[in-house]
């Protein structure tokens, strides 16, 4: 088992843990529609109830409106999740509430593929559509 917090009291605590800001840059072509599609292949977070890390693939498809996602910015913000405890569920949640709030795009789609663990494999996916 791993050290620190586990149980509830992680999970609860987990959503409100500080991130390095998504920084994003002017859409280059934002009178037109087309997707923007980011693979980060080697997301890693930490189980709140055992304490071991969890290992997967975050996917990120999006339209964008006015703004880009900066893809270093990105990569920061996705390591900082390395030695949280959080479920499945509301890291990818979080991400997508993260990402929609620094570059309100027309339409986006976070994927939480995580590695197998005790037999069981877990794919979240949250949506998100400019009202």
């Amino acid at each position: 088992m791993g050290q620190g917090v586990r149980g509830p009291e992680l999970a609860v605590s987990a959503g409100a843990a500080e991130h390095p800001a998504i920084e994003t840059f002017p859409n280059p072509s934002p009178e037109r529609d087309y997707e923007i599609a980011i693979r980060c292949p080697e997301f890693t977070s930490v189980c709140p109830k055992t304490g071991l890390p969890d290992f997967g693939e975050i996917r990120i498809t999006y339209v964008p409106e006015d703004r880009c996602i900066e893809l270093k910015a990105l990569k920061l913000y996705m390591v900082a999740f390395r030695n949280q405890g959080i479920f499945y569920e509301a890291v990818t949640n979080r991400i997508l509430d993260d990402l929609v709030a620094a570059c309100r795009p027309r339409r986006m789609t976070v994927v939480g593929d995580f590695s197998v663990r005790g037999g069981i494999s877990t794919q979240v996916t949250a949506d998100y559509v400019q009202p």
